[in-house]
């Protein structure tokens, strides 16, 4: 059994093709398919976040609306860049979305990807303290947060407030209780895999890892999961690990479905780089008859090794189109790999 949910890069662009044309578009279709999915049976409602670009920014606002609509589905990221936040403004964003979604965030973060601006983040009030990194800066953020999670007071109150205070030390607010169990990081090499284990984060993998072994992407992220789960049980958190890969998966139902993935179902990995000198495997796309995407998906060692698949869409294509994709997977090809 996997948990399967979506996962909506939020692109949108004003060209003839796409039904996905303005911000308003992706935000409001992004909630019309979360709601669908939730109908249709899917576990997850996940979106990327990327600053300074026709996509989703600010994911809070967006998950705080599903989460008013909805009532069962996961909802989450995947990931936030935390070199971009203030981490106590972040807690009292999440905290809020946390509960109005009744404790369904499953907040993926990590350090972040090359992004559509160079330095984006000084734009947003972050540099790197001296002798820190960018990298460095991210998981400092990230540390602040997941502590400020717990609710724990740390912030000395006003002899003289506006409103009365409770006994001690002030905790930023809302607090939603067991949030600080569903952050995810994503991990796109095994030592950060081991890092989040550590942590207490669970771990997602994405459709791309730094190449350490020039293995196919699903042996590495195979290998990636067993690291994590050896160091998470290492480290003797007392809530379980969870693991989650993405993938592009296209049933190929009809002439249509085959017009637009036919010749994708032909493509294996691919190696490239996101930035110099990180060489990185690419994952192919999954395209074919429901049949064959059993049988090759049934090979896929880290979707074996998972307990959570999330499915990159092809959100400019809309939410009706989306929403046969799901239901195509999830009727056609997750009964045939005892997914469900």
């Amino acid at each position: 059994m996997k948990k399967i949910g979506f996962l909506n890069f939020g692109h949108w662009t004003p060209a003839s093709y796409s039904e996905v044309r303005t911000a308003s578009d992706t935000l409001l279709q992004s909630i019309d398919l979360a709601v669908a999915a939730e109908e249709l049976g899917a576990d997850g409602a996940y979106f990327r976040v990327h600053h300074f670009a026709r996509q989703l920014g600010s994911p809070f606002p967006l998950l705080a609306a599903i989460g008013a609509k909805t009532s069962r589905i996961e909802i989450g990221t995947g990931v936030i860049d935390m070199r971009y936040e203030n981490p106590m403004y972040m807690a009292e964003d999440a905290g809020a979305a946390d509960l109005i979604s009744a404790g369904r965030l499953q907040l993926g973060v990590s350090r972040g990807s090359p992004e559509q601006v160079l330095d984006g983040w000084r734009y947003f009030g972050h540099i790197p303290e001296e002798g820190e990194t960018e990298a460095d800066m991210a998981r400092r953020h990230t540390a602040v947060f997941l502590k400020v999670l717990e609710g724990e007071g740390f912030a000395e109150p006003n002899p003289r407030p506006m409103f009365a205070n409770p006994p001690g030390l002030l905790r930023i607010e809302p607090h939603s209780e067991g949030l600080r169990q569903r952050i995810w990081w994503g991990a796109a090499s095994d030592s950060t895999a081991i890092w989040a284990a550590q942590q207490g984060m669970h771990l997602m993998s994405s459709t791309l890892k730094t190449d350490e072994s020039g293995e196919p992407l699903h042996v590495q992220q195979r290998k990636q999961i067993e690291a994590f789960k050896d160091a998470w049980k290492e480290a003797g958190h007392a809530w379980e690990p969870r693991t989650s890969v993405s993938r592009s998966i296209m049933p190929i139902m009809n002439a249509q479905d085959r017009s637009y993935f036919g010749l994708e179902g032909q493509k294996g990995d691919q190696v490239g780089y996101i930035e110099p000198g990180h060489r990185a495997v690419f994952g192919r796309t999954y395209a074919a008859e429901p049949d064959k995407l059993v049988e090759q998906l049934a090979q896929d060692e880290a979707i074996a090794a998972a307990d959570t698949v999330l499915l990159t869409i092809p959100n400019q294509l809309g939410v009706d189109y989306n929403v046969h994709i799901l239901q195509s997977i999830l009727e056609h090809v997750a009964p045939g790999l005892s997914w469900r």
